[in-house]
């Protein structure tokens, strides 16, 4: 007999990307979450990001996750690495009432801050004890494997709504690219403007092909997204300031765009998990140059000469150095984006459940599986 007391599901907030996986987690197990909001983000201030969800939420501020728990009375918790004391609270709740614990595991590096160091003993030891862990990828799982001892570890693929994110645009937002390009061909870098998505690395690489010439004629750095290196690129020749573009906004620069260019590097707080960006360039058909400390690439959906090219992080002439590769030679894009056209498919959000319901169905405490 099916067991109909719900998940509990602990996590900060839904991103866009993110309610495809909730909603299909709510209907298929039952899911009901607990979002805490976060650093910048507080409980009062989701109602937005809950509008349209078809989940049953609860905004909840951190230190009240273990009596939202208790009230909730669920078959099995599941919480993300996210917040200071959700987490533990969350795997406190669990232990309390006698249920499974499944930790969302998301990094594949700890934060090296004064602050995080706090965190490390107690992370290690959520790492160890919790009943299964799902990760974002085979990275992150080699990650969390050294502390399991042989224990269970699941993955749940990175995933957009495929549909959405792969659907043409329209000729006349493709029209008004070319108009903001000058019809050039571009690469096109979309994040926040920190150190931690390569922004100066990018600054220097787009430097030097200036200096040098190379690449076709003509060609633009299209930057789209805001943040305090937002100086660290003026005075750059060929660069195209877009500021923040919603994602729907962004799909005619990612299909028009030669290449999209990630080249994050690691930083004291911060190690790129993922970068969504490469999935939703690749569900466009264009290829991604990124540095090897993006999670995309060590989590194998970016593959060097396959369907992106890889450089190592930090590495200005190197970065330099494969976006005139893609620049000069559009036969070759076009190659690495088709394949990464297909390499993505297989990322939706029925596998990403998939990988949770996995990892329920280990502890016995999955509905349906």
């Amino acid at each position: 007999m099916s067991d109909e007391r719900p998940l509990g599901f602990v996590y900060n907030w839904v991103p866009d990307y993110r309610r495809g996986l909730l909603e299909l987690l709510a209907r298929r197990q039952g899911a009901r979450y607990l979002l805490f909001g976060g650093r910048t983000l507080h409980p009062q201030d989701l109602g937005e990001q809950l509008a349209g969800l078809d989940a049953p939420v609860e905004a909840v501020r951190q230190r009240e996750v273990g009596r939202a728990l208790a009230a909730m009375r669920p078959r099995a918790v599941v919480a993300s690495t996210n917040g200071r004391v959700a987490l533990p609270a969350a795997y406190l709740a669990a232990r309390r009432l006698g249920v499974p614990f499944v930790l969302w595991a998301t990094i594949w590096r700890h934060p090296r801050t004064a602050a995080h160091a706090l965190s490390w003993l107690p992370m290690r030891w959520i790492y160890a004890h919790a009943d299964a862990v799902v990760t974002y990828g085979p990275h992150v799982s080699a990650y969390v494997a050294r502390f399991r001892d042989g224990r269970a570890v699941f993955e749940a693929p990175q995933a957009l709504d495929n549909e959405v994110f792969g659907a043409p645009p329209d000729a006349a937002a493709l029209a008004a690219v070319a108009e903001r390009t000058g019809g050039e061909p571009f690469v096109l870098f979309a994040g926040r403007l920190v150190r931690a998505k390569g922004v100066r690395v990018l600054a220097e690489a787009w430097r030097r092909l200036a200096a040098g010439g190379g690449g076709e004629p003509g060609a633009r750095l299209a930057v789209a997204g805001e943040g305090p290196l937002s100086s660290a690129l003026a005075g750059l020749p060929g660069v195209v300031r877009l500021g923040h573009l919603r994602h729907e906004e962004l799909r005619p620069w990612y299909a028009a765009a030669r290449a999209l260019v990630l080249p994050s590097v690691p930083t004291r707080p911060f190690v790129e998990p993922w970068g969504y960006v490469v999935n939703e360039a690749f569900l466009q058909g264009t290829p991604a140059i990124v540095s090897d400390a993006v999670g995309a690439a060590a989590g194998g959906l970016a593959r060097e000469g396959r369907n992106a090219l890889v450089v190592p992080a930090g590495d200005p002439a190197a970065l330099a150095a494969a976006i005139r590769r893609l620049l000069d030679d559009p036969a070759l894009a076009e190659r690495l984006g088709a394949a990464g056209r297909s390499d993505v498919a297989p990322y939706t959000h029925q596998a990403q459940a998939a990988g949770f319901e996995l990892a329920l169905a280990d502890l016995g405490v999955a509905r349906g599986c």
